[in-house]
């Protein structure tokens, strides 16, 4: 062979090929899974949502904010497939646009909560003796409380509005991720190779960053993915109470409260949105049970 073909026999592989490699793993993790109907359904949702949430004039082609009273309360049908609110806006488009605030917030939400809970049970995991313990009864004051009760009083403080809702909500999930990051820190901490990398000089930085964090990961993703969905009901809920954002602003939350005085006559206006809703947290439910059932 000539010295050229050496070099390309020695050169490392290439970015695109390692990329290319990754996305043949996750098909092969991925192929069992979306064999399943379930899931299949639950991923489409989950995508639809997402899509909506980042380019909603490709779903629906009305305004959500033009008005039509001629066309107010108009039931379900073939042009307005959700029907049309007290003031003749189409329903479904408001849902549509109403993802990108919603999904917006819960994914503020779960970072926050990612970051501080991250923290927290890493420092806790790590440092161990009194710091732990002072950090554990920190976290199990805040589980004492009720999520929602402790995220109306953050957002009375700090607020009305989208932000201040999802950092409420954020808060007050940190405590969940705070014990199960601790948890795996422990577990991680003492396993085998964790004890080799330490006596073989690895600092405790290197040996947190490229052994203890990379395999404590999985419980944690999974715990992000319920929690992104119970982040949409959480924001949901404070701004069906009137804590997110202000009319005529579409929101799931707010687009469910504003058809409760119309249940009788119109049961559609709260109803659709909140189904819609509700499909898209059982689905992200659905997607985190079967990741954490199938981990490879």
């Amino acid at each position: 062979m000539t010295a050229d073909t050496h070099l390309l026999c020695a050169a490392p592989p290439s970015a695109t090929w390692k990329r290319r490699t990754r996305l043949q793993r996750l098909g092969q993790a991925l192929a069992p899974l979306l064999a399943r109907p379930g899931f299949s359904l639950a991923l489409l949702v989950v995508l639809f949502a997402l899509l909506a949430a980042l380019a909603p004039h490709w779903l629906t082609s009305f305004d959500p904010y033009a008005t039509s009273p001629v066309d107010k309360l108009r039931a379900p049908d073939a042009v307005h497939w959700f029907g049309t609110d007290e003031l003749g806006r189409d329903l479904y488009t408001r849902v549509v646009y109403g993802a990108s605030l919603s999904v917006q917030a819960a994914l503020l939400a779960v970072g926050i909560a990612l970051a501080g809970g991250l923290s927290l049970g890493v420092l806790a995991g790590f440092a161990g003796g009194r710091l732990d313990a002072a950090l554990m009864r920190l976290v199990d004051v805040l589980l004492a409380l009720p999520g929602l009760l402790l995220a109306l009083a953050i957002v009375t403080a700090i607020g009305f509005g989208t932000v201040p809702v999802a950092i409420a909500v954020g808060v007050g999930i940190i405590p969940g991720f705070a014990r199960t990051t601790r948890g795996e820190v422990l577990r991680v901490k003492t396993l085998p190779y964790v004890e080799a990398a330490r006596l073989g000089g690895a600092s405790w930085r290197r040996t947190l960053l490229r052994h203890v964090l990379p395999n404590a990961w999985g419980p944690v993703a999974v715990l992000a993915t319920l929690d992104f969905g119970a982040a949409i009901l959480a924001t949901a809920g404070l701004s069906f109470l009137g804590f997110g954002a202000a009319p005529p602003a579409a929101e799931w939350g707010t687009l469910i409260a504003n058809g409760r005085h119309f249940l009788i006559t119109a049961p559609w206006v709260s109803l659709l949105p909140g189904l819609f809703v509700v499909a898209v947290v059982f689905s992200l439910n659905h997607l985190a049970r079967s990741f954490e059932e199938h981990p490879q």
